[in-house]
């Protein structure tokens, strides 16, 4: 399977229980926004005619509701099988598993997101993990997914939370993590000495 539309795994079943499930909803402070959408509603047409301007607010707070729900997702994961959002693949297919908090959930957003990669992101649950794509016949190098357990996430997949440099001397550090990080420093070192600057002054 892909990262194309799925329809879901069949869930929960004897053979396949449910390891990990979470519900990507929009945080309740963002339901004020159907409220805020709904006042201004109001307030621009109200003024010329109240009908109007009630008819207004119910259909801006109608259309907010439908976009809230709407960019909700879910997050399953079986023995047997992973759906993320519209996305959904066998486990056999799944490769390195790494959870980022704070500036490294940021980078992996921005900066180093890969063009190719499917994405499950919302703005409400900053944290993210990486989830690599082994299968030879999908394009996608891996899938990101916003999380609000990253650890919990990544222990149902049997992936690590990413270690910083600082970290890497912990035991507990699967030694594919420690490689992958020693190998972007390495990079990141080649890079800087290749790097020659220049004098930018002027007269």
């Amino acid at each position: 399977m892909s990262s194309s539309p799925t329809t879901p795994h069949s869930l929960d079943s004897a053979d396949d229980p449910v390891l990990y499930h979470e519900k990507l909803r929009a945080t309740p402070w963002m339901w004020l926004l159907v409220v805020l959408f709904g006042v201004l509603g109001y307030m621009v047409l109200a003024p010329i005619n109240v009908a109007a301007g009630i008819g207004s607010a119910v259909v801006l707070a109608l259309i907010t509701v439908a976009i809230l729900v709407g960019m909700g997702s879910e997050i399953i994961v079986t023995k047997q099988f992973l759906q993320v959002g519209r996305a959904g693949i066998e486990r056999r297919f799944v490769g390195n598993v790494t959870g980022y908090r704070g500036d490294d959930a940021f980078e992996q957003r921005g900066q180093k997101l890969h063009g190719l990669a499917y994405t499950n992101l919302r703005s409400w649950a900053s944290p993210v993990v990486r989830i690599q794509i082994t299968d030879e016949r999908d394009r996608t190098p891996y899938w990101l997914t916003s999380t609000r357990n990253p650890e919990q996430l990544v222990d149902a997949l049997g992936g690590a939370m990413y270690a910083r440099p600082e970290d890497l001397e912990d035991e507990n550090i699967p030694d594919w993590l420690r490689e992958e990080r020693e190998t972007q420093q390495a990079q990141q070192r080649d890079d800087s000495e290749g790097h020659t600057p220049t004098d930018s002054n002027t007269d």
